[in-house]
């Protein structure tokens, strides 16, 4: 089944990225993936850690990726179809921000982002290559690579510590950009990929977690907010699509973590497999609160 076997990495740091949970999710991996299970859908995508471990490893024959924010997608889009542009500006601002000290690069980075949200505000396609190239810069550069929007979608993270930043990484977005082509990329709600899906797609569905605590959800990765009837919504999709015959597995925060009685997911998925498995909390402010947790992997199949 394995064909291509290229070495590649999520091309940003991304809240609740799997890269550090991927030895579990490839259990999970159909076992005629490549074969009978030929096509591929990621509604959530994200960093796209599960992504580009199954491009890495598998031909198939289609592949659709959607997610909400318009600004990650459009980065997909840039690197898919103008790789040498985005590469140029990245290169650029890599130059200009290694050499400047502490204080020019905080008065770098605030000048990038404000031109990141004007464009997010006011910008066409034809700025399109920029605000990549300040979406990937502000990846790189920002506090723990955060992606954090307030309530008008204006990005709000602060500039991190970062001695040499690796802004431009070119050997990984050449890659990145050979393994997207002929890639269907979607930017919407994740219905949006009701109809791509049939009896032939392996579906991994990885949405905004169901935060544990109240204080748990500072971090906003679009101007749409995901409650627990959103969460409840994503439940009905999941059995749209298993009726199809679709391969599914969703991964998502365990509550029992928080709270040994609350049921809310053993509720929602209880006629899928639900596995609990260990992941590591990586992005809090407070380094001692990097622990180990669960988090859950349900599938509505076995392997």
């Amino acid at each position: 089944m394995k064909e291509i076997n290229v070495t590649v990495k999520p091309f940003v740091k991304w809240a609740g990225g799997k890269s550090q949970l991927l030895s579990s999710i490839r259990t999970k991996y159909p076992v005629d993936l490549g074969q009978k299970t030929n096509k591929f859908c990621e509604p959530f995508v994200g960093g796209g850690a599960v992504l580009f471990d199954i491009l890495s490893n598998y031909k198939l024959k289609e592949i659709l990726i959607n997610d909400i924010n318009a600004e990650l997608i459009n980065t997909y889009r840039q690197i898919q179809n103008h790789v040498t542009d985005l590469l140029e500006q990245l290169e650029d601002m890599q130059n200009i921000f290694w050499p400047l000290n502490k204080e020019d690069r905080k008065k770098m980075y605030l000048k990038k982002r404000e031109r990141f949200n004007f464009l997010k505000v006011n910008g066409d396609e034809r700025v399109n290559v920029e605000k990549a190239a300040l979406f990937i810069f502000l990846n790189k550069t920002c506090f723990n690579g955060l992606f954090r929007v307030n309530k008008n979608g204006l990005f709000n993270v602060p500039m991190g510590a970062y001695k040499k930043p690796l802004i431009c990484d070119k050997e990984n977005l050449l890659v990145v950009h050979k393994l997207l082509q002929g890639i269907k990329i979607f930017c919407g709600d994740y219905r949006n990929c009701l109809k791509f899906i049939d009896e032939n797609t392996f579906v991994y569905i990885d949405p905004p977690y169901r935060p544990l605590t109240e204080t748990a959800s500072f971090t906003a990765y679009s101007e749409n907010m995901f409650d627990d009837s959103e969460q409840i919504a994503l439940g009905r999709f999941v059995d749209q699509i298993h009726e199809k015959g679709a391969k599914i597995v969703v991964s998502n925060s365990d509550p029992k973590n928080a709270d040994q009685n609350d049921d809310f997911f053993d509720k929602l998925y209880s006629k899928y497999k639900i596995e609990r498995v260990s992941a590591k909390r990586m992005i809090n402010c407070n380094g001692e609160n990097r622990g180990n947790i669960n988090e859950l992997l349900i599938s509505n199949y076995c392997v």
